[in-house]
């Protein structure tokens, strides 16, 4: 099938729902734990859930659909039987008004349809597409050893897509999906150019996962340890039954004696020994990377303002160079666990299976569906809820703007380890604020985020107010907004520092100050200062001004911090779109970390000492963002 002609997109709204047809095939019939081989003697299982009626199978073959995971798909399949009771059930709960993120959105997900992209969209498949879950190598019940996204489990993916291909149910088309894990293979996958890959459905996935998730800011995330753990767990929960009808047992047994906690030992020595050399964003880290630019196949791209992957949705658009249409990127104000909160109201995009199976038909299929022209770039807007559709992002009407650091008590912050101020002219006044050195708190957003949304069942400390967590950081504060404004981008923080060891760490949270005192997180950013390093060629730019710092995070660009003496670093703030109503007031909060979003090692933090924030009207620091 040829590829089919990549249009320049026209907007559609975004509850306008496209159609996906009648199910074609009142039946599923499943095959489980099905042997693939791969070149090197190792053995990956799948389910196969294909379409028929009373008669069995669809006897003509169709198009293909794949899912990567690590996840142990014995676990997906059994779950696959509560999804219609859950999905049913979460529709029932009464959603939020979505100008903010609340605990009952994060219970009513399941009604927005992300269950069935998690596994195997029966939707789609009921429709006249196979689908298939691969356990990836060394997880579930495939043999080998796991190593995430090592350039023998990205040669597996196109293996597997060869099998698919060749097989007589599956006409020779094939498209790629997933949800955080699955959504990156599914990435790597494209860049890698199958033959017979038609299109991406991708769901919160990462540019660089380590640069975003596993090294945040240039030191590690303890929940790293924990995911690699929770894989390890289910790689030895197989189906035994599928094991040994496959004839596999021993293979199976043989692999996981000889490899019994992949990453583990890995994983801890990158947080305790000094200097590791996969502490620092290097080679090996590269070749785990999906290649954007080499991206043909027609991509949909899905994430959160709140995702651990937030930072790179735009990235990630930019860099695949397909036309608009051919190509999108939706955010939504939701977490790493809430994908699809809210769709298939009358005010959101349809339900994510539906979205899903609408993009496969249009490109895979070659279905004039109009999906094409959704977009390109959809976004819910913070602080409104509402959805807003560019061609460009930032908001090509945001001006760039800067808001300086002020030492004034703004008596809006109490609460604060620090109250200053955030003022549109730079101070005269020369100052000196230290950053607290008190216990960081563990209520905070960056604790939802690390959670994937579960700690917001606490209560507004861990999404919706961060005022307890404020109680460790200097907050900078602006007046009162006059006027409603409209944030649109990413943001960069360029600091004036001191510090009084060889090193210092720097967390930054940017809220939505309400009337009531609220303190409600828009975005953040983080870094250590040994790696302020900025590749100024790689960073993005809006009419000269600095906006997004790309720090390259190697050892080889690691800079020297001289205890005492002043120095300047850039800050990148993820992107994000909010709507800050008049009234209401811009905050930074800077502090020395956010236990357990980042975990500053400890041989690092033997040679740290206090830090400090120094105001110099000569070296002003100050706040660069996009608004209008």
């Amino acid at each position: 099938m040829a590829q089919p002609q990549l249009p320049t997109a026209a907007t559609v709204p975004p509850q306008h729902r496209f159609d996906i047809g009648p199910a074609r095939y009142p039946t599923l019939f499943a095959a489980t734990t099905v042997p693939i081989p791969m070149s090197d003697g190792v053995v990956l299982t799948a389910d196969i859930l294909r379409p028929g009626d009373k008669a069995g199978p669809a006897r003509e073959p169709l198009p293909a659909i794949l899912n990567f995971t690590p996840y142990n798909k014995m676990l997906n399949r059994h779950g696959m039987r509560w999804h219609s009771l859950l999905r049913d059930w979460a529709g029932r709960i009464r959603p939020s008004d979505r100008r903010r993120f609340t605990a009952r959105d994060l219970l009513g997900t399941p009604a927005g349809g992300i269950l069935e992209p998690f596994t195997i969209n029966r939707t789609a498949v009921r429709r006249g597409y196979v689908g298939l879950m691969i356990d990836v190598r060394g997880t579930g019940t495939s043999t080998g050893g796991w190593d995430f996204f090592a350039p023998r489990e990205q040669q597996d993916y196109l293996e597997v897509i060869e099998w698919v291909r060749r097989q007589p149910w599956c006409n020779g088309d094939v498209a790629v999906t997933g949800v955080s894990y699955g959504a990156i293979a599914a990435l790597i996958a494209a860049g890698l150019r199958p033959p017979g890959l038609r299109a991406v459905f991708a769901i919160e996935a990462g540019e660089n996962p380590m640069r975003e998730l596993g090294l945040t800011g240039g030191v590690p995330t303890p929940g790293m340890l924990l995911w690699i753990l929770a894989v390890n767990g289910f790689k030895w929960l197989p189906s035994w039954p599928g094991l040994i009808r496959a004839g596999l047992l021993g293979a199976f047994l043989r692999d996981r004696l000889a490899d019994p906690a992949s990453w583990v030992r890995r994983a801890i020595e990158i947080g305790l020994v000094a200097e590791h050399p996969d502490s620092y964003l290097n080679p090996m880290w590269a070749a785990k990377l999906a290649r954007f630019e080499d991206i043909t196949a027609p991509t949909w791209l899905h994430g959160g303002w709140h995702d651990v992957y937030n930072r790179s949705n735009f990235r990630m658009y930019d860099r695949i160079p397909l036309l608009g249409g051919a190509k999108q990127v939706l955010v939504d104000d939701s977490y790493h666990l809430s994908a699809g909160s809210g769709f298939g109201a009358p005010d959101s995009p349809q339900a994510l299976d539906e979205l899903q199976c609408a993009w496969f038909d249009r490109w895979v299929k070659g279905i004039d569906n109009g999906i094409d022209g959704f977009g390109p770039i959809t976004v819910r807007r913070q602080g409104e809820g509402g959805w807003h559709q560019h061609r460009e992002f930032p908001d090509p009407a945001a001006t760039v703007r800067r808001l300086y650091l002020d030492s004034e008590n703004t008596a809006t912050a109490p609460h604060a380890g620090t109250d200053a101020a955030l003022t549109g002219l730079p101070s005269e006044i020369e100052a000196r604020l230290p950053v607290p050195t008190r216990r960081i708190r563990m209520a905070s957003n960056n604790t939802g985020i690390l959670s994937m949304g579960v700690t917001l069942l606490f209560g507004r400390r861990f999404g919706t107010d961060d005022r307890h967590a404020e109680a460790g950081a200097v907050t900078f504060t602006s007046a009162p907004l006059p006027e409603d404004l409209v944030v649109s981008g990413p943001m960069n923080l360029h600091l004036c520092a001191e510090a009084d060891g060889a090193d210092a760490f720097w967390s930054v949270t940017v809220c939505d100050v309400e009337p009531d005192g609220a303190s409600v997180p828009i975005t953040r950013g983080a870094l250590l200062s040994s790696l302020r390093a900025t590749d100024l060629a790689a960073s993005d730019y809006v009419e000269d001004e600095l906006v997004f710092p790309l720090h390259p995070l190697t050892a080889e660009s690691a800079l020297a911090v001289v205890p005492g003496e002043p120095f300047t670093i850039d800050i990148e703030i993820n992107p994000t779109e909010a709507l800050l109503r008049a009234g209401h007031r811009l905050r930074v909060a800077v502090s020395r970390g956010s236990f357990p979003r980042h975990l500053v090692p400890p041989w690092r933090r033997r040679g740290m000492g206090g830090q400090t924030i120094v105001l110099d009207p000569r070296v002003p620091s100050y706040l660069s963002f996009c608004a209008r």
